[in-house]
C-alpha cells in the first residue's frame, strides 16, 4: 500500500476547495491521514503527535468557520461514477451509539446504546449507508438529540446546535430528512433497508413510499396487519366514504403462524452458505386512518399492500419484516434483500474501531459532525483502495475490468486488504 498518502491528497482535491480557509485546506489531508494511520487513539492530540506536526493547536481553525457546502459536495460525490456503486445498490438507514460520560458533550444522555446492548450515557448518530454487495460507503451521519436536550434551550446554545436542529425530531424523521438531502444531491440507490427501530414507524414507511422508494424494514412481532383481501361490511342507506372490513387486524406473528416455512440460502459467509427458514405472504399494513369498526372498537384501517416476511434462525429465534417489493418477488430475493443490512452494521464497527468515529473529544455540534464527516471520507478512500486492489487481483488472473463497479459484484470471492495499518 506504499504511496497511499500522495494518492489521498489527490483524491481529496474536490473537497479541499470547499474548506475555504488555507489552514483548513492544509489540515484536512493530515486529519484524514491520522484517522487512517496506526494508533489506538484518533483524537486531535495523539494524531498530531504521530504525524509530527508539533502543534495540535492548529486543529482549532479546522473546526471553526463555515465550510461552504463541504457536506453537500460529499453527498454529490457519493454517485455511481465516484464510488463505483450502481443504482441497484442498497440504502441502509440505521443508527450507531458513541458511549460517552461527559454531560456537556452535545447529545449525550442516558439512552439505549447499541454498542453496549443496554441503556447508558452516549451520543446516537443516525446513519445512511450506500452499499452494493460487500462495498459500503457512508453517506450521512446526523446526531439525534433526546428530549433532555431539545427541552433545554441554554444547553443547546452552549453546544452551538444550529437553530434548525433544535426542535425535537425522531430518528425516523432524521433519516427521511437525510434521504431527501441525498436525493437532492442526485445520489441514486435501490431498496431502502432499516431495522425494527425504524420499521415500527408507519410515517417512516409511508414517507418512503411517497418518495417512490422500494423498502424492506424490520418490525416487532406485534405490528398489526390485515389479510390481503377482506370481506367488505354491507351497510344500508348512504354508502360509506371508506370501506370498513368486518375483521380485525392481527399481529404479524399470528399472521405467519400457519404459513408455509421454507429453508432458504441467500449468500456465502466465512463458514459456508448462510441459511435460515423463511415464510412470506402478501398483506395490507394496518396503518390507515383510525375508524370504529362496529362493536370491535376503533382500529387502524388497512393501508398499502406489502410483503410480510418471517425469518426463523437456527437458534429458534424469529424475526419479522415488511417490504413493498413487487408481488412477483420470489422468497430467495426477499430473504437476500432483508439480510443485506449486515454490511451497514459492519461499516459502523469499522468506523469506530479502525477510524476513531467515537474518539472525538470536543463538545460542540459542529466539531462532532466535522469529525464524523472526516471519518466518512477516510472510509470511502479505503473503499476506493479496496476496489483498486480487487481490480488488480482480477487483472492478474486474466480478467479485465471495464468499470470500477464491476469489482463490487464479486468482492465476496476476493479477500480485501485489512482495514488497518495502511501506513506500514
Amino acid at each position: 500500500m506504499a504511496g497511499w498518502e500522495d494518492e489521498l491528497e489527490r483524491w481529496l482535491m474536490p473537497f479541499l476547495d470547499r474548506l475555504g480557509h488555507k489552514t483548513r485546506q492544509r489540515m484536512c489531508p493530515l486529519y484524514v491521514a491520522g484517522l487512517i494511520g496506526p494508533g489506538d487513539r484518533k483524537s486531535v492530540q495523539p494524531m498530531a503527535e504521530r504525524l509530527a506536526t508539533g502543534n495540535y493547536d492548529h486543529a482549532a481553525p479546522f473546526y471553526c468557520g463555515r465550510w461552504s457546502g463541504t457536506r453537500r459536495r460529499w453527498r454529490q460525490s457519493c454517485s455511481t461514477r465516484r464510488t463505483g456503486l450502481s443504482a441497484a445498490g442498497m440504502r441502509c438507514c440505521d443508527d450507531t451509539s458513541l458511549p460517552k460520560k461527559a454531560e456537556r458533550s452535545v447529545g449525550v444522555a442516558a439512552q439505549y446504546a447499541s454498542a453496549l446492548g443496554k441503556t447508558a450515557n452516549c451520543q446516537t448518530l443516525v446513519s445512511l449507508t450506500l452499499a452494493r454487495g460487500e462495498v459500503p460507503v457512508m453517506v450521512a451521519l446526523r446526531l439525534f438529540l433526546p428530549d433532555s436536550w431539545t427541552s433545554n434551550a441554554s444547553r443547546l446554545k452552549r453546544a452551538r446546535v444550529p437553530v434548525e436542529h433544535r426542535t425535537p425530531r425522531s430518528k425516523p424523521e432524521i433519516a427521511l430528512a437525510e434521504i431527501d438531502r441525498a436525493m437532492a444531491a442526485n445520489v441514486r440507490f435501490g431498496c431502502v433497508l432499516a431495522d425494527a427501530g425504524y420499521g415500527l414507524s408507519a410515517p417512516f414507511r409511508q414517507g418512503l413510499t411517497e418518495r417512490g422508494l422500494a423498502w424492506a424494514v424490520g418490525i416487532p412481532r406485534h405490528v398489526k396487519v390485515y389479510v390481503l383481501i377482506w370481506p367488505i361490511t354491507k351497510v344500508r342507506g348512504k354508502p360509506r366514504k371508506h370501506h370498513v372490513p368486518d375483521i380485525l387486524s392481527i399481529a404479524a406473528e399470528q399472521m405467519l403462524a400457519s404459513a408455509k416455512w421454507k429453508a432458504v440460502s441467500w449468500r456465502s459467509g466465512t463458514k459456508g452458505r448462510l441459511k435460515a427458514r423463511f415464510a412470506a405472504i402478501r398483506v395490507r399494513t394496518a396503518d390507515g386512518p383510525p375508524q370504529r369498526i362496529w362493536d370491535k372498537g376503533q382500529q387502524q384501517l388497512p393501508g398499502d399492500e406489502a410483503w410480510l416476511i418471517g425469518e426463523q434462525r437456527a437458534s429458534g429465534e424469529k424475526k419479522y419484516y415488511l417490504a413493498n417489493l413487487p408481488a412477483a418477488t420470489d422468497l430467495r430475493t426477499l430473504a437476500a434483500t432483508i439480510k443485506a443490512r449486515w454490511i451497514c452494521e459492519q461499516a459502523h464497527q469499522q468506523l469506530k474501531e479502525e477510524l476513531g468515529l467515537d474518539h472525538f473529544e470536543g463538545r460542540s455540534w459542529q466539531g462532532l459532525h466535522r469529525h464524523a464527516l472526516m471519518t466518512m471520507i477516510a472510509y470511502a478512500f479505503l473503499q476506493h483502495r479496496r476496489l483498486a486492489y480487487a481490480g488488480r487481483k482480477k487483472e492478474s488472473t486474466g480478467l479485465r475490468l471495464s468499470h470500477p463497479s464491476v469489482c463490487a459484484v464479486d468482492l465476496d470471492v476476493i479477500p480485501p486488504p485489512p482495514m488497518h495499518n495502511y501506513s506500514s
